[in-house]
């Protein structure tokens, strides 16, 4: 039955897409398995992930994204991480319900996945998720992330591009710019640009940006109110800033920074020039071969991951734990401590012991 369903989804149909990624989300181990039958598809989707923090307008983004790719004839679809109803574990559907305008539209397949209390923006089943989608001919895949924080950045681990929206309004600016979450975009996208203080998160985005690329050339960035930290994207790019000339963009570095963008995502304003932007990062790094370099660390942390969930689902098939429990109650007791219990499970998964 799962290599039928498996040989169902390659042809594309909809409902083997929807049924195996079920399955998938529940945990089954078969249908797992049954995903070797998608081994030579791996890679032939531009994975776009859309994140940033809650209110700031990732599903309209998404949505008008959506309608961008449809327009080159893409066949586009989305994983959609909603948060866990804390009833039934299932998924609260708020983002899904932004994106009917696509329901009908036999180009667009929309999925929620329940983050499940998964950390990282995601759920457990995403990545595998995707895969079923490009094993099916979808030529975008856009995963939405639950709203974020500052450290919440599982999608670098899957996305090959990575947009992180924000917008104005969101109280201290300096939260917007912390470490984190900022070093994994690819595109910045300050939305609902026609508020008040749009400009002003440009800006504060890209002095961020200009000092990490600072530090990263082995010297302290430059202070005060006439450094390129301190002018706006706008000036910039016109070559000046007051009445003095703006160094030229290829000598201060800042051609090798990600874009910052506006975009007002309930009117479409700027949507089109950000979809170009992610087709166009995304054959950059195709070119110049960050994108192997990408999928290969992606791959790798995958790898990681499936197998601690694989070691971790033996050692509890194998009535692992009771063991557990005991290492557990060691360590309550001060018997133990937590690294060296965490040694000895180690070991215990290694040699394949349970009690």
């Amino acid at each position: 039955m799962y290599e039928e369903l498996a040989r169902r989804c390659l042809d594309g149909e909809v409902r083997a897409v929807a049924r195996f990624i079920s399955l998938l989300e529940d945990g089954d181990r078969q249908a797992y398995n049954a995903m070797s039958a998608f081994a030579s598809t791996i890679g032939h989707a531009q994975i776009v992930g859309i994140t940033g923090p809650p209110g700031s307008g990732k599903s309209t983004l998404t949505d008008k994204l959506i309608g961008y790719f449809r327009s080159k004839e893409k066949k586009v679809a989305v994983i959609a991480v909603d948060p866990s109803s804390p009833f039934s574990g299932g998924a609260i559907l708020g983002d899904r319900l932004r994106m009917q305008g696509h329901a009908v539209d036999p180009g667009v397949y929309i999925r929620s996945l329940a983050s499940r209390g998964q950390l990282g923006g995601l759920s457990k089943a995403t990545a595998f998720a995707l895969r079923v989608l490009e094993a099916a001919g979808y030529e975008i895949v856009i995963i939405e992330t639950v709203g974020v924080g500052q450290s919440e950045i599982d999608i670098v681990k899957v996305a090959d591009t990575v947009v992180l929206v924000s917008v104005p309004g969101l109280g201290d600016d300096i939260q917007v710019i912390k470490a984190g979450i900022m070093e994994i975009g690819d595109v910045f996208v300050v939305n609902k640009a026609d508020r008040d203080g749009a400009d002003r998160v440009v800006r504060e985005i890209r002095a961020m940006l200009e000092t990490q690329a600072a530090l990263k050339r082995g010297r302290s960035p430059s202070a005060g109110p006439d450094t390129l930290a301190s002018r706006s994207i706008e000036l910039l790019h016109h070559g000046q800033t007051g009445t003095q000339a703006a160094a030229p963009v290829e000598q201060t570095g800042l051609e090798d920074l990600p874009p910052v963008m506006k975009t007002v995502a309930e009117t479409g304003d700027g949507v089109q020039e950000l979809g170009a932007c992610i087709v166009s990062q995304f054959e950059k790094a195709r070119q110049n071969g960050a994108l192997q370099e990408r999928r290969l660390r992606s791959i790798k942390a995958q790898l990681k991951d499936i197998a601690a969930w694989q070691l971790m689902d033996r050692f509890a098939d194998s009535g692992g734990e009771g063991r557990l429990k005991r290492l557990s109650e060691a360590v309550y007791l001060r018997k133990k401590d937590i690294y060296g219990a965490a040694k000895e499970l180690t070991a215990a998964l290694v040699k394949g012991e349970s009690t």
